[in-house]
């Protein structure tokens, strides 16, 4: 109940300020939101991010499978096991892309 009304009294603050500024405060914000997601730097910072977690996302699926074994119900080993055939290999193993 306490995430849900924080919730609620940043959505209220948001909405409040948001028509305070005005339109002309929304488009420089929205430009400078722009800026900063097309600067090279940034996109590098975000693209090594998401290969690092992607990394990390793989290691832990090799290191809960090995664990787990064929310990899991039926349905779902056979369901895990039909994924990981229909994968290409430029996927990682949560069925990303490495681009």
């Amino acid at each position: 109940m306490r995430y849900r009304l924080t919730f609620i009294a940043g959505l209220a603050t948001g909405y409040v300020l948001g028509t305070r500024a005005g339109r002309e405060r929304y488009e420089q914000l929205r430009k400078t939101a722009q800026r900063i997601t097309q600067n090279p730097a940034v996109r590098n910072t975000a693209e090594s991010a998401a290969l690092t977690g992607r990394e990390a996302a793989s290691k832990a699926f090799g290191t809960v499978s090995a664990k787990v074994g064929d310990r899991l119900p039926g349905p779902v080993g056979d369901r895990v096991r039909s994924l990981r055939g229909r994968r290409s290999p430029d996927e990682d193993d949560w069925g990303t892309s490495n681009t």
